[in-house]
């Protein structure tokens, strides 16, 4: 077997979705001829920690571990937030009105920490994959991000060394939904762009998780660039047959942040709570994750609080059993430039439930493009008030009929096994 090491910032016992996606590449990359390694901080600050995920770390496989340092304990003192408290991505804080040392921690963040705030693992991660690799060679390197440190990492051991190096962004570095909200100075706009196409342009591939992106890396610049998207493991997807709730839920897996607040959605549900006399007793909002108080408020505004059904986490393994359930799975695109490329983990198995999807987001994206092909649910645009009402009444009245049912065309291609087999042909061209 030829041997990769993978530097990932994601690995169990961390929740979320960050560390899904090289979890299950890890897991069948033995299936098609690579023996991963992988190389992961030992005391990183998870904000989601899932021990279920354990289970899919293949047997025997190498975990190397170094400590890392992060400022997050620092900011939470000079906030004064408690040390259990949950930091957001980028610092970023949602309340109405933010403090001047919160403004400013928005601002080192976005101008002092590049390419983010575990850039101090950069330089002690390098020197040691160095001494490790002279002792332990190995035929390819995968660096993951976010966090784009593990990109800066590959750089300066695959510049010594001359490893073949994948380059995988789960997400785009300048084009994030959040990067024009940290403040961030001409100057350190410039750098950050420098860094990412020197990561793009000095890696022997890199992989995307959509189309969109796949196009913008190309225009940047960008060889090689591959499209490997996000997918759902088989081995997740409860084979029992699950009781249907009796409710019309309409279940969101996944954190909800501000930008993906579906506000028409809230509406059109109002009003149908009014115009239609059983709805609102029929109605439960299944909201699974961290959801921002903005989004709650907006609930309550629209007088659909008492429709709410709120868990803060539910652990990887059980999320199957709960989307099967559900009478509708709500995905909530990001409002933001990057959305028509944004393509989730969650997305794909939610495809697998075989559930409806009720998408709302841009209707030129990828998610539009993939729902059209699987004929697995509706998209609407963010402005779209009246048809997204008139979707949701006709999903309801589907429900009334008891035939609220959907089974996703075409989506074994996005099975992880099959995924992993685009990776390992990826990784075997630029090692041969």
């Amino acid at each position: 077997m030829k041997k990769v090491l993978i530097i990932t910032y994601y690995w169990p016992p961390s929740g979320g979705a960050g560390v899904q996606r090289w979890l299950k590449f890890a897991k069948y990359l033995r299936q098609f001829g690579w023996e991963p390694v992988i190389y992961t901080p030992s005391d990183p600050g998870f904000s989601l920690i899932d021990e279920t995920l354990q289970a899919d770390i293949p047997e025997g496989i190498e975990v190397i571990k170094t400590s890392i340092w992060e400022p997050y304990g620092l900011y939470k003192k000079i906030t004064g937030q408690k040390s259990t408290s949950t930091i957001n991505t980028g610092f970023l804080t949602h309340k109405e009105t933010v403090g001047f040392i919160e403004r400013l921690s928005i601002w080192i963040r976005g101008n002092l920490f590049i390419p983010d705030a575990r850039k101090f693992w950069i330089k002690p991660s390098a020197k040691f994959l160095i001494n490790y690799l002279n002792s332990s060679p190995v035929d390819a390197i995968v660096s993951t991000g976010p966090p784009h440190s593990m990109h800066m990492i590959a750089l300066k051991v695959t510049e010594r060394l001359n490893i073949p190096w994948l380059a995988d962004f789960r997400d785009p570095w300048t084009d994030f939904d959040f990067y024009k909200d940290m403040k961030i100075s001409a100057w350190a706009d410039r750098k950050h762009k420098k860094l990412e196409l020197k990561i793009i342009k000095g890696s022997n591939a890199v992989v995307v998780v959509s189309r969109d992106m796949q196009i913008n890396y190309k225009n940047m610049g960008g060889h090689n660039v591959n499209l490997v998207t996000n997918g759902y493991d088989s081995d997740d997807i409860d084979p029992g047959i699950v009781e249907r709730d009796t409710k019309f839920s309409i279940a969101h897996i996944g954190s909800l942040p501000p930008n993906r607040n579906p506000k028409l959605l809230w509406i059109a549900l109002s009003r149908l709570c009014e115009s239609i006399p059983t709805f609102r007793n029929d109605l439960e909002i299944k909201l699974v994750g961290q959801v921002d108080e903005t989004i709650f408020a907006d609930l309550a505004r629209f007088n659909l609080a008492g429709q709410v059904y709120h868990i803060s986490y539910v652990p990887h393994n059980q999320v199957s059993k709960l989307m099967k359930e559900s009478a509708i799975l709500l995905l909530a695109i990001n409002n933001s430039s990057n959305a028509k490329g944004i393509l989730t983990g969650k997305f794909f198995e939610y495809l697998a439930s075989g559930r409806p999807v009720l998408a709302i987001g841009p209707k030129s994206g990828d998610v539009a493009r993939i729902l059209k092909d699987s004929a697995a649910g509706d998209i609407f645009d963010y402005d779209e008030n009246i048809r997204i009402e008139d979707g949701v009444k006709a999903m309801y009245e589907k429900y009334l009929r008891n035939e609220l049912n959907n089974s996703a065309k075409g989506i074994e291609k996005y099975s992880r096994k099959n995924l992993t087999a685009e990776i390992a042909a990826i990784l075997n061209t630029i090692t041969s």
